[in-house]
């Protein structure tokens, strides 16, 4: 059984690869935890956080987003101190910044979901890559939501930030065609 090579070093890369990448979300609880895992990732590898997933989850209350809005001083220092998460400080105030900025999207277009989906007109993109290393870093699309987002008061949002975004949350599907998931993830978007 084949698999993209990214997801090859670890049982918890082989998992998320096999289970979530590239599977269509609209759940804006999801939707909010990728983009502070994504946000969290910038500068390390996807498998450092997806190791301490489960970290964040407990630290960010399951990524209830009204919860993480209303985030103070006190929670902010018990953060910093928490090693099950990365302890830097930009990223963790850029979580709380990026919580409001998505309830005041939530509040305009009725859900996260209904504002993000838009960026590929509410359906996957399919690619059809041979090899892994034809994949993008980023693509116009993730460079028209980086601005967007930016432009909403989002943080940790460049580019490759956005494009990592749409590969986890199926707004793309970026599995290589030789992968046993290309096919199954193409058919949830056609559902």
């Amino acid at each position: 059984m084949n698999r993209c090579l990214w997801a090859l070093h670890s049982a918890n890369e082989e998992h998320y690869h096999d289970h979530e990448w590239g599977v269509p979300v609209h759940d804006d609880r999801l939707l909010f935890e990728f983009l502070v895992l994504e946000g969290a990732q910038a500068g390390l590898s996807w498998s450092t956080i997806l190791n301490k997933r489960e970290g964040y989850r407990k630290a960010f209350d399951n990524f209830a987003v009204e919860k993480v809005a209303h985030y103070d001083d006190n929670k902010i220092n018990q953060l910093l101190a928490n090693p099950e998460i990365i302890r830097n400080k930009l990223k963790i105030t850029a979580a709380i910044t990026n919580a409001r900025a998505f309830i005041k999207v939530q509040e305009e277009f009725g859900s996260f979901d209904g504002y993000i989906w838009r960026f590929v007109d509410g359906k996957p993109l399919q690619n059809s890559w041979q090899h892994h290393h034809e994949l993008p870093a980023s693509t116009h699309t993730s460079d028209l939501m980086s601005r967007d987002l930016k432009k909403r008061g989002f943080k940790f949002v460049g580019s490759v930030i956005c494009y990592a975004h749409m590969q986890a949350t199926g707004m793309v599907n970026d599995h290589t065609v030789d992968c046993f998931r290309y096919g199954q993830v193409k058919q949830l978007a056609e559902t």
